[in-house]
């Protein structure tokens, strides 16, 4: 019942990707950079230079499906079977919201850089949605998932800007520079917005006074993490206590609050956000 409510959630976020897109991008002749924006060039090419008239249905949203194949092939090889399913169903559903979602025929907003602002955030907050309850929205939603566990300096939106300005540059060559310009402000907005909603690209440091450590660490080992132990005293009421530090995303950190609550609800505990981590830690992009 839980997985099948995280799959309906992750689909509600390629519906609210597709709106930010549909609604405010494409009136204003953007592209949103990454695989989507490669999915978006090829289909000016072909209805441009090849002809191909689709009626009202933008077909960006189809050839993304296709150019998306590659990765699927990946995520079902290193990133596991749910994932790679979860994947499936959700690159599927944007392709449908993204031919169904129509696009006014003029803007909604007059002010360029404030659709652009907009959709920024709509689509980014979407796309959070959906890689938080385990889904994908392809791409290099699935390409970023895979090298952030591999090197944890990586995050999926900083995996978006890279791939962005290899298509935003070819945009350059075709465009004026100004659409460019605008479809990169996009593009940052986009990332910044998903990288500060997945909680799992922030990585949190925890330390725990409590007196039930056996079952703090229990839990934290479950989680795949490990932890260090430090024998304590209170200052004031000289009470020996347990020490528990550990480093884990913030999207884990929640968890691991919640599981305290039910243990020890008078633990006190420290979570320190956005640290640094350098050596032996293994950043869990996908929910345990």
């Amino acid at each position: 019942m839980k997985s099948k409510k995280k799959l309906i959630i992750a689909i509600a976020g390629t519906l609210l990707y597709a709106i930010g897109m549909n609604v405010f991008i494409v009136p204003l002749g953007l592209y949103s950079g990454g695989f989507m924006g490669l999915g978006q060039l090829i289909r000016t090419l072909l209805v441009n230079y090849c002809h191909i008239n689709p009626g009202n249905i933008d077909i960006a949203g189809i050839v993304y499906y296709i150019i998306n194949i590659p990765l699927f092939i990946l995520a079902y090889k290193k990133l596991g079977k749910p994932f790679f399913w979860s994947s499936i169903i959700c690159v599927t559903s944007m392709t449908v919201f993204l031919t169904l979602v129509q696009s006014p025929a003029e803007p909604l907003i007059d002010d360029i850089l404030t659709s652009a602002l907009i959709g920024g955030m709509i689509s980014g907050a979407g796309t959070a949605l959906t890689l938080i309850n385990g889904g994908s929205g392809g791409g290099q939603d699935i390409l970023g998932m895979y090298l952030t566990g591999i090197n944890p300096e990586f995050s999926v939106g900083k995996i978006g800007i890279m791939v962005n300005i290899v298509v935003l540059g070819c945009c350059a060559l075709l465009y004026d520079i100004s659409i460019v310009i605008y479809s990169l402000i996009f593009s940052v907005i986009y990332s910044i917005a998903t990288d500060k909603l997945h909680s799992q690209n922030i990585t949190t440091q925890v330390l725990i006074f409590t007196h039930k450590e056996d079952a703090v660490v229990s839990f934290i080992h479950d989680m795949h993490h490990s932890a260090t132990l430090w024998r304590g005293i209170g200052a004031y009421s000289k009470n020996k206590v347990s020490i528990v530090f550990t480093v884990i995303s913030k999207y884990e950190a929640n968890l691991l609050k919640k599981k305290l609550e039910q243990v020890e609800p008078n633990a006190f505990a420290i979570f320190g956000d956005n640290v640094s981590v350098f050596g032996n830690y293994e950043k869990h992009l996908l929910p345990k």
